[in-house]
């Protein structure tokens, strides 16, 4: 709950910011009309963004922010990395691997020799050959959508985010890079059964985070004013996914300091994984466990359907994507005005071709009628994108106002996980940024507060708009 002092104060400013924001909705509608393309990105690069509520901590990580942690002195003094270069066919093997999975050091030497010839040291990479791996982990070529992404990109993660103190490193570099644009919360989905030693043996999920934890308590992990939080998140179609699920209950009650609510993850066109399989699984843990907040993947989907419907019934109050929403017309009354957000990923839905064409998402739909919404990059890792482009692809295509773009915002942070006074914090600090950046832009000679910001241009954007 929030105390009465801080909520006073919260109201306060949000009283003079809501003021304020009336005055510099013009401003903006000014700003949206007549910057430039770049200077409409650096703008939104500098405005002051919430959180990142739908967030794959593996996934959103750059390749080039992997390969350098992988690579860099301090991991090889401890492990090393080897990628498979070339496609073979070893006597006694089922090639089903694709082109450029990772593993470490103790999974290599366990190879024969057909199948290590397959393989380069990932520090050793030629120039060309690193380029293409990096290439490999991002959807960036024509054709690459959701198969090439969950069938290729996914598995050749490999390792990587397998070892705590890589994983660690690049948690701490991402957190750096959403601080740079204004990010202030990351809500990360997690699992807790992955990680190994560098021996190859299965690490007990409190020793792998131990590691991470003593790594964002370093002082370079606090410089970057971007607080992380952790979902657990389970596989949903995995054939023993309700032990997972029970398994995952247990580990966050037992971890609430760190972990603050629950995520199921994985193709929804995959039946396996529909929403009521879990139904008695997730009343079964009602039944124990109180007060673990649940955002679910539902409505991932091209085709009509009642995921969210099912979703909801989970006991869910965050819905990551609900694309197919627009399509249940009962459900979408229910989440008007309600308790419920739905977490909108315009750039995962587009490349993924869900939505191939931006300008028919529902999101404004939602946004205008009443369900609450935010903006998240889901994979951006995958997609080689950020928080700026989410927000410069609904301003541009959805023509939003500066109270939209506030509300997006704020909304990120009041419907997160985070424990009250975090929240409380961070809902008085944004709202303090958003006074601050509307002083900053308010004035008539708003270009040259825009030519002082210098954005970090994501490759998406440097492939769909042209920015450098």
């Amino acid at each position: 709950m929030l105390t009465r002092a801080t909520k006073s104060l919260t109201l306060l400013l949000f009283a003079a910011s809501t003021s304020f924001a009336a005055d510099f909705g013009a401003r903006f509608d000014e700003i949206r009309k007549s910057a430039s393309p770049s200077e409409l990105y650096a703008f939104l690069f500098a405005l002051p963004k919430g959180g990142d509520l739908h967030h794959h901590n593996g996934h959103s990580t750059y390749a080039s922010v992997w390969y350098a942690a992988a690579t860099s002195p301090k991991t090889l003094a401890r492990n090393s990395f080897y990628t498979m270069t070339q496609l073979g066919n070893c006597p006694g093997t089922v090639d089903t691997q694709p082109r450029f999975i990772t593993i470490q050091r103790s999974h290599y030497e366990a190879l024969d020799a057909c199948q290590k010839a397959l393989y380069q040291p990932l520090a050793s990479l030629s120039a060309e050959t690193k380029a293409a791996w990096l290439s490999a982990f991002i959807l960036d070529k024509p054709g690459e959508g959701r198969d090439e992404f969950f069938e290729r990109v996914v598995p050749r993660m490999g390792d990587l985010g397998h070892d705590p103190w890589l994983a660690a490193d690049a948690l701490v570099e991402n957190m750096r890079l959403f601080g740079a644009e204004g990010v202030r919360y990351i809500e990360a989905q997690a699992g807790i059964t992955a990680f190994v030693d560098v021996a190859g043996r299965p690490m007990p999920a409190d020793d792998a985070f131990r590691v991470i934890e003593e790594r964002l308590r370093q002082p370079d992990a606090a410089a970057t004013n971007v607080t992380v939080r952790f979902q657990g998140v389970v596989i949903r179609f995995a054939p023993d996914a309700e032990q997972r699920l029970e398994n995952m209950y247990a580990w966050v009650a037992a971890h609430r300091d760190r972990w603050v609510g629950i995520n199921m993850a994985g193709r929804e066109d995959n039946e396996k994984g529909s929403a009521l399989r879990f139904l008695d699984t997730y009343r079964k843990m009602r039944r124990t466990y109180s007060d673990i907040p649940l955002s679910i993947h539902a409505g991932e989907k091209d085709s009509a359907g009642h995921e969210v419907r099912d979703t909801l019934l989970l006991g869910a109050t965050r819905i990551g994507h609900g694309i197919n929403l627009i399509t249940d017309p009962d459900t979408m009354l229910l989440m008007r005005n309600n308790r419920y957000l739905v977490e909108i990923n315009l750039v995962s839905n587009r490349v993924l071709e869900y939505v191939p064409d931006t300008s028919k998402h529902p999101f404004p739909e939602y946004l205008r009628t009443g369900i609450p919404v935010c903006l998240n990059t889901d994979d951006r890792g995958s997609w080689d994108s950020n928080m700026t482009d989410e927000y410069y692809t609904a301003v541009t295509t959805f023509h939003l106002t500066w109270k939209e773009v506030v509300e997006l915002g704020r909304n990120s942070l009041t419907y997160s996980f985070a424990e009250a006074p975090l929240k409380e914090k961070m809902l008085v600090e944004y709202d303090r940024a958003v006074a601050a950046f509307e002083q900053k832009y308010g004035s008539s000679d708003w270009h040259g507060a825009v030519r002082q910001v210098k954005p970090l241009v994501s490759g998406y954007a440097t492939r769909t708009w042209g920015f450098r």
